[in-house]
């Protein structure tokens, strides 16, 4: 699969890409997973441990597309990194009806979904702006 190309980007690791904020795809994998683990801390810790930056909606849209972001500059798959995070959204949202003071909402699911799909296209919009350079 050496030199396979994705949505017009070639595959991770190989990538000719010269733009510092997309060089080191390690790091942003790093950051990427670290943001997720706080999101899932977040997510399933007890209420009063959850921090509390923005109205609700707002806050789960954000951390949603900062880490479609992250993970778009890692991976560079947007599509893969899509599919990924909405499946860990609606799972975050099912084990919350596990937990006896947090509850999982439809609603959180579509604005996590949302913010996944805003930030995964902010990665490939990123990509495409740097290989044109």
């Amino acid at each position: 699969m050496t030199g396979m190309v994705h949505m017009g980007f070639p595959e991770p690791g190989k990538c000719p890409i010269r733009h510092p904020m997309l060089m080191n795809q390690k790091i942003w994998a790093v950051i990427a997973w670290g943001a997720l683990g706080v999101i899932v801390f977040a997510t399933l810790s007890p209420l009063g441990l959850r921090p509390h930056l923005a109205s609700q909606h707002r806050e789960h849209f954000a951390a949603f597309a900062a880490v479609g972001l992250l993970f778009g500059l890692a991976y560079r798959r947007p599509v893969l990194v899509l599919v990924l995070l909405c499946a860990a959204a609606v799972v975050l949202e099912l084990l919350q009806l596990l937990t006896p003071d947090r509850h999982g909402r439809a609603i959180d699911v579509a604005f996590k979904l949302a913010g996944a799909g805003a930030g995964a296209c902010a990665s490939w919009l990123l990509m495409r702006l740097a290989l044109k350079r």
